[in-house]
């Protein structure tokens, strides 16, 4: 497996060429710089939007987001990640279709919100180490 640059105005991050780039749907979601697939369990999306908020007051709101869709938090949590403050969220939704664990990073730098959400069906740990990886070579330029 080989590393691969994705990169779109300021934002670049590696990862594994055992993920396809998909087009971004910027149509039902403007904000949306990155689609990235691996499989048919795993989806990727990266969006990024400016923001008067801070990682505090985005927690609180991400979580009741995810509570008022009938998820479960299973941890949110600050931490530091790609030398920058993060918020790090890991819940799981129900539907009728399908269960799926979301595993969602925040970062808010000069004026602007980057969110890495994975919604995932594979549980398992080379997924998370995949994905966390991917997080941990993200910059800003």
């Amino acid at each position: 497996m080989d590393a691969k640059l994705f990169q779109s105005g300021n934002v670049s991050f590696e990862y594994l060429d055992t993920w396809d780039v998909e087009k971004a749907d910027t149509f039902s979601n403007p904000d949306c710089i990155a689609t990235l697939s691996k499989g048919e369990s795993n989806l990727l999306n990266v969006v990024a939007f400016p923001t008067q908020t801070d990682l505090e007051n985005y927690k609180e709101f991400m979580e009741n987001c995810i509570v008022d869709d009938g998820g479960v938090i299973l941890e949110s949590v600050f931490t530091e990640i790609a030398s920058m403050d993060a918020i790090r969220l890991h819940g799981n939704i129900k539907t009728p279709d399908i269960t799926f664990d979301i595993h969602t990073y925040v970062f808010i730098e000069d004026g602007n919100i980057y969110i890495f959400e994975l919604r995932t069906a594979d549980y398992s740990s080379e997924i998370i180490k995949e994905y966390d990886d991917l997080i941990s070579s993200f910059k800003l330029e």
